[in-house]
């Protein structure tokens, strides 16, 4: 029983005792992996997750497996009903159908945006993620162009694609 419970994946709100395991997370996935010219320095947010993530109604979220960090997501309250996807990240060993981690932190999310009276969803990303847009479309999320975005969305420099989902207050 034991056993079982260390093999699970859970998802918990982030605690500043997070904050080198997420940076050690994303860094990699972003500049090795993908190749997306973005440094540290470039993601202030990562350093001040409470006053950036935990405003209003927003929050930031990571997947644990046996105590270490494998994913991490954020929801960012823009207003008006408004919330914007960030920092969506699953570590290459725990992506896929199979493991579910990105299904759990996504589905931790919207139970969250929905119980907190969001509307609509907005994220940003890059073309070279095909398999995170595939998931996101299979979420229910819709491409927008970016001319169309709100204007309470704040743009991250390196997006270049748009999806939007809009909440009907149930999952």
């Amino acid at each position: 029983m034991i056993m079982k419970e260390m093999e699970t994946i859970t998802i918990e709100p982030y605690q500043i005792s997070h904050q080198q395991h997420v940076i050690d997370l994303i860094l990699p996935i972003q500049q090795i992996e993908f190749k997306v010219p973005i440094t540290l320095k470039d993601q202030p947010d990562l350093f001040n997750v409470d006053e950036v993530y935990r405003k209003g109604n927003g929050n930031f979220w990571v997947a644990l497996f046996d105590a270490n960090v494998i994913g991490s997501i954020a929801l960012i309250d823009c207003g008006d009903g408004l919330g914007a996807l960030r920092k969506m990240f699953v570590h290459k060993d725990f992506r896929g159908k199979e493991k579910g981690t990105a299904q759990l932190l996504l589905d931790e999310l919207t139970r969250w945006a929905v119980a907190k009276g969001f509307e609509e969803i907005i994220l940003g990303t890059v073309e070279v993620l095909v398999a995170a847009q595939k998931f996101y479309l299979k979420n229910g999320f819709t491409l927008i162009n970016k001319k169309d975005l709100p204007a309470n969305f704040a743009l991250m420099q390196v997006d270049t694609l748009f999806f939007i989902k809009k909440l009907n207050q149930k999952i």
